[in-house]
């Protein structure tokens, strides 16, 4: 594996860098015309724990760089400044070691934010994550409560290949006791994050890197101390009534440009953003499926088992059935482990086109 210490300073610049910064401008077309501020999702995710930090002292982050160097991303900038040593930790290089310490803090009544450099090394602390954390609620009978929030960038980066690519939602979403949020803009990172460290239980957060750095329109409202969201509720970010598109994280970008280019030839997008994997927000599916009687579910995980696979299911097993008119459609990550090849990266993961294709074949407007 790429030593850790060296993994934020190795992703390379994708090619299609414009992209991004197309993303952004897209992303701030479909906020609320209410918006008057913008903010980074970096920005929104370091806002959220300072106000968190000033509004309870029993609120902390530990992880590795989190301090001295301001977080691997940056994501945790200026907190060591304004906090102290004392709440915000670096650790050594042992995932299961800190993450342990995190549950421990959690169970004797602090508020760890415990970061992982990326996802794929919290690996190492899995058990941790879903044994001491995710159990320890239930197994005492709701007294002792785990408010731990393990936070971190989630999923597929650039160039970081086959053991820094996976994309986790599925995996910590099958487990009881977690709760599971995967944000996706800057108001979702604020609010569901604000959200998750006032939970009594633990919350896994995925973030995703190649959207720290875009820019999405801010809701008066977002930028209260006092904003959070709901847990467990999609947002449906663009309506239609042709066919139903729900994606979580990046693929909420490439969905909503799928929308954009099917408006262009009359088709109708229903656009829905997960935020949560666990609890799902099913009842929102179901409704829009009975609207557009089309569903399209896309992912940056693996197919096998995923997150599309699950809402596929519920969607199956509910009275959405029988208003279908055409099979549901799941558009995920290659079934390969991430290719280091630009090239080969590229056509392991879904793009906009790709998106487009898949929503006028449910229509039976193309093969």
């Amino acid at each position: 594996m790429v030593p850790r210490l060296g993994l934020a300073r190795l992703a390379r610049p994708r090619p299609s860098s414009a992209l991004v910064a197309s993303n952004a401008f897209r992303a701030r077309r479909y906020a609320s015309s209410e918006a008057e501020h913008t903010m980074t999702v970096r920005d929104a995710l370091n806002a959220a724990m300072e106000e968190e930090m000033i509004r309870d002292e029993k609120v902390f982050i530990m992880g590795e760089e989190v301090a001295r160097y301001n977080g691997a991303y940056k994501v945790t900038k200026g907190l060591l400044d304004k906090f102290g040593e004392k709440r915000v930790v670096d650790t050594p290089i042992t995932e299961m070691g800190f993450a342990g310490l995190a549950v421990g803090a959690a169970l004797s009544g602090l508020r760890p934010i415990c970061e992982f450099m990326t996802f794929n090394f919290a690996m190492q602390a899995i058990d941790q994550i879903v044994n001491s954390a995710g159990k320890t609620y239930y197994m005492s009978g709701g007294n002792v409560p785990c408010p731990v929030v393990f936070r971190g960038p989630n999923g597929a980066a650039s160039g970081v290949a086959a053991q820094h690519s996976q994309d986790y939602a599925a995996w910590y979403g099958s487990v009881p006791g977690l709760k599971v949020v995967s944000p996706w803009s800057a108001e979702d990172c604020k609010g569901l994050l604000k959200a998750a460290i006032r939970d009594p239980n633990p919350v896994v957060f995925l973030e995703n890197e190649m959207l720290y750095g875009v820019s999405f329109p801010m809701s008066a409202e977002a930028m209260s101390d006092n904003f959070t969201l709901e847990i467990g509720k999609c947002k449906v970010e663009r309506e239609g009534s042709d066919v139903t598109l729900v994606a979580h994280s990046k693929m909420v970008t490439h969905s909503l440009e799928a929308a954009d280019a099917l408006a262009k030839e009359g088709i109708k997008a229903e656009v829905i953003n997960l935020r949560s994997i666990r609890p799902l927000d099913i009842d929102t599916i179901i409704k829009s499926v009975k609207k557009t009687n089309r569903l399209v579910i896309v992912e940056g995980g693996f197919p096998a088992f995923g997150v599309g696979s699950e809402i596929c299911a519920q969607i199956v097993e509910s009275e959405a059935f029988d208003y279908l008119d055409a099979p549901v459609e799941r558009v995920t990550g290659a079934d390969v482990p991430t290719p280091y090849a630009t090239n080969l990266e590229a056509l392991s993961f879904p793009d906009t086109p790709l998106i487009v294709k898949v929503a006028k074949r449910a229509l039976y407007r193309t093969n």
